[in-house]
């Protein structure tokens, strides 16, 4: 068992044993090990001991010390060594003790600092010489005791707080703090705050203490009355901390306190009048600033200030704060009149945005005056209404007064007057009076206007050229200007079968607008009363009827239709009415039926015979035409002896196929081109036949369409090896096709528009024509390149 050996308890623990008698090696085994019993047989239990925590003073100077010897029971019956392992020795902070591994005194090597380590836990082992544990480790544990070697620091370099002006004392203001880095048990950390000096701001503004502090809380409070802001803006507080309860090491801190503002001070008006001018009609513009003072703090609610006006009825003048000098802007907003008013004398009002404190002085509320002078300009002329509203028939006579005294001057200008819009011309206007007359009579057809209202403008302009426009609003009222018509003016009613028509429909029109208009009356006249009548439908409609039995025919009925007028407009209107039979339906018979059942005119079978003989008319006609076309194909032309059309292969029964200039007869889709000549155009020939007619024929013209076995150029034939050369042999091998005259197309002799016999028109080809054997000259197109070169030697040698 490993034990811990410190002289002095050692000492206490011989003494204190009861056992007086023993000597001194006895005393010393009994010291070291305790647990041993080496009385007269009496058996003890073993048991640890429990070492108590080895206390070392920080910062000693005695360095090494010795702290503690530990000795093993075993090293009666061998060697034992002695490990010392835990923080302060193999583990962080290293080499701050040791032990020695024979005698098992633990030593401090260096000097301790408690702040950084207040304790140490170590295990202290006992090995045999071959590194075997001889006893379980020893836990031992070293407080580092304190020494008040720190100066106590406040946690701010600088503490910053307010306190509203007139706090009665004991106002708490803030709190300081400081720490220690002691130990905060001991009295090394026991703080103790005190206030060892003031400053003002602005200096010397106050010198009475104005300020305590709790001297175990470092709470800051007021000790006197008096702060006012507008004296002093701020106490600047010199602190002190010391620990050990005010006796020990001591730091110096910094207090800024700030005293804040209350509205304790009113706006004041300076000065408390004012004279300003004001140009009239205008608005909308500042016209002069009235200033104010105030003690409070400058940029707040207790300093910013609102202003009133107290006796502005018409509203014309306004006023607003200037937040950055906090002056009263003072505005107009209502054109004002020189005419009506040429001075204004306004009454101003100011106070703050924050109501005022109960600790501000009871004054009454700052006032000033503002006398505002208006200054006259010259004013644009005024119409009196606009539109200017006008009412007339349209009918009116020419050169009437419309309107008078249609605008003023505000400076009594003299004022002139024109039309300015007028697009039907109808208005005239006195240039010196403004009276405005008609100078043509309305049209209520007129495009220019809607809802029955006219638009026209005129201005009015004074003599120092300022000018007014105004819209011209003419309504015009409906006059009865035309008599109603009748349409339609001829129709039919029916007889017999037993129905009985149901009249002739009569619609009545006016071109002019309601109320001049319908409803229409319709009447009948005397004269036509006995065998007529009309019958009022509707206010636009009337039915036309007979009241007896009439004869099939024409009749001339003569109505009477008048508006509404007033006065009212009649007309009279001649119906033509055709009487006619009724079909079972009450309605008139057809043309056909009339014919049929009608004694009267041309019978009805005489206009089938009149059909049928066109129709058969019309059948010969076309058997004629017929019969004259089929008589063409056998046609024989007049001295050649030429039977044209009996082959099958008749040209004429073929299609033809016109602009064709293609390949010759390399061409697969054209004909033979021996079909193509024109028999006129064939000179006789002896021993030439038309194939398969047994006819002689003329001489064909030469045919021009083959080769002339020219040498052709040498065409590329094997392709290049390396691909970059595929143009060169492109290009080489189209050269060697444009430069050979033996390659199609050929140029093919053609005959256009071939209408067969008898045609007037000749061959469109310039090769079969007989002007191209004559003394044409083809030798141009030797210029031409190759292909026109063999054209230029086909003809050239005709």
């Amino acid at each position: 068992m490993l034990t811990l050996c410190v002289l002095p308890v050692l000492l206490c623990q011989v003494w204190s044993s009861g056992e007086p008698h023993h000597n001194k090696e006895e005393l010393h085994v009994q010291a070291l090990y305790p647990w041993r019993n080496r009385g007269s047989g009496v058996v003890r239990v073993k048991r640890d001991w429990i070492i108590p925590p080895i206390r070392v003073l920080e910062n000693s100077k005695q360095i090494p010390e010795d702290l503690v010897q530990i000795k093993s029971d075993k090293i009666f019956t061998s060697e034992v060594i002695y490990k010392l392992e835990g923080p302060g020795v193999d583990q962080e902070p290293k080499n701050l003790f040791e032990i020695d591994d024979q005698t098992g005194v633990i030593r401090s090597k260096r000097p301790l600092d408690r702040e950084k380590y207040n304790s140490f836990t170590l295990k202290a082992f006992a090995l045999s010489t071959s590194g075997e544990r001889l006893e379980n480790p020893t836990t031992i544990e070293i407080v580092v005791l304190d020494q008040n070697d720190n100066r106590p620091s406040f946690t701010q370099a600088q503490f910053v707080g307010t306190v509203p002006e007139f706090s009665v004392p004991g106002t708490s203001v803030m709190s300081v703090l400081a720490t220690d880095a002691d130990d905060p048990m001991t009295e090394n950390a026991a703080l103790s705050y005190s206030i060892i000096g003031q400053e003002t701001i602005p200096p010397n503004a106050i010198t009475k203490t104005m300020f305590g502090i709790n001297n175990e809380t470092g709470a800051i409070y007021t000790r006197d009355v008096g702060l006012d802001r507008e004296v002093v803006k701020s106490f600047r507080l010199k602190l002190q901390v010391a620990d050990m309860g005010g006796i020990g090491l001591t730091r110096e801190g910094v207090a800024i306190i700030h005293v804040s503002d209350i509205n304790n001070n009113a706006p004041n008006f300076s000065p408390a009048s004012y004279s300003m001018r004001a140009v009239e009609n205008r608005k909308d513009y500042e016209i002069g600033r009235v200033n104010v003072t105030d003690r409070d703090d400058r940029g707040t609610g207790n300093w910013e200030a609102k202003y009133f006006i107290s006796n502005d009825p018409n509203g014309n003048f306004a006023i607003a704060t200037d937040r950055a000098t906090n002056q009263g802007v003072l505005t107009v907003v209502q054109p004002l009149d020189y005419e009506a008013q040429s001075e204004h004398v306004l009454i101003l009002k100011v106070e703050n945005v924050n109501p005022l404190s109960n600790k501000a002085p009871n004054l009454p509320v700052s006032t000033a005056s503002v006398v505002v002078t208006v200054v006259n300009e010259n004013e644009a002329p005024r119409f009196r209404e606009d539109p200017l509203q006008i009412v007339v028939p349209e009918s009116v006579v020419p050169g009437t007064l419309l309107k008078t005294n249609i605008a003023f001057d505000p400076d009594d200008s003299t004022l002139r007057y024109e039309i300015s819009r007028d697009p039907e011309r109808w208005l005239d206007i006195n240039k010196d009076t403004g009276d405005i007359t008609a100078k043509r009579t309305f049209n209520m057809r007129s495009p220019h206007i809607k809802n029955n209202i006219y638009h026209a403008g005129v201005r009015v302009t004074d003599a120092g050229g300022l000018s007014t426009t105004a819209t011209v609003a003419i309504t015009l009222k409906e006059t009865n200007d035309f008599p109603p018509q009748l349409f339609p003016l001829s129709g039919s009613v029916c007889r017999g079968a037993g129905k009985t028509h149901p009249g002739m429909v009569l619609t009545a029109v006016d071109e002019d607008f309601p109320p001049q208009a319908a409803p229409f009356i319709f009447e009948m006249p005397d004269d036509f009363s006995v065998n007529w009548t009309v019958i009022q439908v509707n206010d636009t409609h009337a039915v036309l009827r007979p009241v007896v039995e009439l004869e099939e025919g024409e009749y001339a009925v003569t109505v009477l239709v008048s508006d509404s007028g007033s006065p009212a407009l009649s007309a009279y209107a001649q119906v033509n009415v055709t009487v006619c039979l009724c079909n079972p339906y009450g309605d008139c018979k057809s043309e056909v039926g009339a014919f049929s059942g009608s004694s009267v005119g041309i019978s009805f079978f005489a206009v089938i015979i009149i059909i049928v003989s066109a129709v058969l008319l019309l059948l010969l006609l076309l058997l004629a035409v017929a019969v004259t076309t089929c008589g063409r194909r056998h046609h024989i032309k007049k001295g050649t002896g030429l039977l044209i059309g009996e082959s099958e292969d008749d040209i004429r029964d073929n299609v033809f196929n016109y602009d064709e200039q293609g390949g010759g007869e390399e061409d697969e889709n054209a004909f033979n081109i021996d079909l193509l000549w024109n028999p006129h155009d064939a000179p006789s020939t002896p021993g030439s036949y038309y194939p398969g007619a047994g006819v002689p024929r003329g001489k064909q013209p030469l045919r021009k369409d083959a080769p002339h076995n020219l040498p052709s150029p040498t065409y590329p034939r094997r392709p290049p090896a390396d691909p970059t050369d595929i143009e060169d042999y492109i290009n080489d091998g189209l050269e060697a096709a444009d430069n050979d005259p033996n390659v199609p197309p050929y140029d093919t002799a053609l005959i256009y528009d071939y209408e067969g016999e008898g045609s007037l028109a000749g061959s469109l080809s310039s090769i079969a024509t007989g002007s191209s054997e004559g003394d044409q000259d083809y030798d141009y197109l030797n210029d031409w390149g190759p292909r026109f070169q063999k054209l230029a030697n086909m003809y050239g040698s005709c």
